[in-house]
């Protein structure tokens, strides 16, 4: 069996895509910073939040920061790839309200500084426009695949 495609959502994925993993950053972007925060907050049993921790220390996402030294006692900040991820999980949650609460029964509401709902969207950042699919083009740059699977010799 060829491997799968080469692509930076795989990627991504194994990084965040683990249970518990976007609920940390979830946590941590809303202001829940200490352990037993997040454990209470996600509910994931505390040796697989350690893991996810420490998984997401390791890859620069999270950084670890001592706030007592005895005991020693430890809070999980965002980094700046970690703040770059809170789009992502805003655009997670606009589309589960759409999707998976359209009854209006919504778990939480985020509101920009401008006063309003935040309702996220993507746009391209030359033009502006709204990002649809059927205006995308993917170009493979990966040797040997092509935009529908392994290329054919």
């Amino acid at each position: 069996m060829k491997d799968a495609r080469p692509c930076s959502i795989a990627d991504t994925l194994a990084l965040v895509g683990e249970k518990y993993s976007l609920l940390v950053l979830r946590e941590v972007s809303l202001g829940a910073r200490r352990f037993d925060q997040l454990v209470r907050n996600i509910g994931a049993p505390r040796d697989v939040l350690t893991a996810r921790l420490k998984r997401l220390v390791d890859a620069g996402v999270l950084e670890k920061i001592e706030y007592s030294d005895r005991p020693k006692r430890y809070e999980y900040r965002p980094t700046s790839s970690g703040l770059e991820l809170v789009p992502v999980l805003m655009t997670l949650m606009a589309w589960g309200d759409r999707h998976l609460h359209a009854d209006g029964d919504r778990p939480m509401v985020i509101e920009h500084n401008c006063g309003n709902e935040l309702v996220p969207q993507v746009v391209c950042a030359e033009c502006r426009e709204d990002v649809h699919q059927h205006d995308l083009t993917a170009h493979p740059q990966a040797p040997g695949w092509t935009v529908t699977g392994p290329a054919v010799p």
